[in-house]
């Protein structure tokens, strides 16, 4: 018996658009991540990379439950001494929205060659104009 691997054509790779006014940031960050994945597709195979291009609108309306605004904080190292950078979600989402999203995703997917492959995936806009309506996204619900 043969073991079936699926061709993946890139013309069968869909686009969704996912609107981050109001969802909260972890469960916003699951779908999408699955979805990048191809977690939601029926011929799903984990080393392959086979899911879907995802556009989030609306990255700075995105809800951050609890205390998390003041709470939760980013830290980065910029590689010199004592330049340790830290700061909060509250002022990471006033100056990058965009970019406190794709931290949150960009965690939930592989480490390594596949990872690196499915980054280029995820496209986050702070407003609500994006770019991609050429490739005719389709509206993905959150609940």
């Amino acid at each position: 018996m043969k073991t079936y691997t699926p061709v993946i054509d890139p013309q069968d790779q869909t686009w969704v658009v996912v609107d981050a006014a109001g969802v909260p940031l972890g469960r916003l960050a699951t779908v999408v991540a699955s979805h990048i994945r191809g977690k939601h597709r029926p011929d799903f195979t984990p080393n392959i990379a086979m899911g879907d291009f995802v556009v989030v609108i609306n990255a700075e309306k995105v809800a951050l439950t609890g205390k998390k605004l003041d709470q939760k904080v980013y830290t980065r190292y910029t590689g010199y001494q004592g330049g340790l950078k830290k700061e909060t979600a509250r002022v990471a989402l006033d100056k990058h929205p965009e970019r406190v999203i794709e931290h949150a995703v960009f965690g939930m997917l592989p480490k390594g060659r596949l990872g690196r492959a499915l980054h280029t995936r995820l496209k986050v806009y702070p407003g609500t104009q994006h770019p991609h309506t050429a490739q005719a996204p389709k509206a993905l619900e959150i609940k």
